[in-house]
């Protein structure tokens, strides 16, 4: 692989994992960002002439991503913002 590939791959990694990992009132918003940069990398490789290493880096990326959840995501959901609660706050 190479560098490029790397970079991709591990930026694809990371977008998966916000979506992954993102609360369900946004989750949504979430992946369509994620889309959109999905698409900028896509073209990027393709303005390279590597269009193949960007699905390439998609598939591994979601590969990463779901031994993560199998191993993590599973036993611990994301939690909602509105379960959060301050100690010390007078309310």
């Amino acid at each position: 692989m190479t560098q490029t590939s790397i970079v991709i791959t591990a930026m694809l990694v990371f977008l998966v994992f916000l979506v992954q990992r993102s609360e369900k009132k946004a989750r949504r918003k979430v992946f369509l960002l994620s889309a959109i940069m999905f698409f900028v990398m896509r073209q990027f490789a393709f303005n390279q002439g590597n269009e193949g290493m960007a699905w390439q880096a998609l598939l591994i990326a979601l590969a990463v991503n779901f031994i993560f959840w199998f191993i993590v995501g599973r036993y611990n959901p994301t939690g909602s913002s509105d379960d959060i609660t301050v100690i010390g706050m007078d309310d």
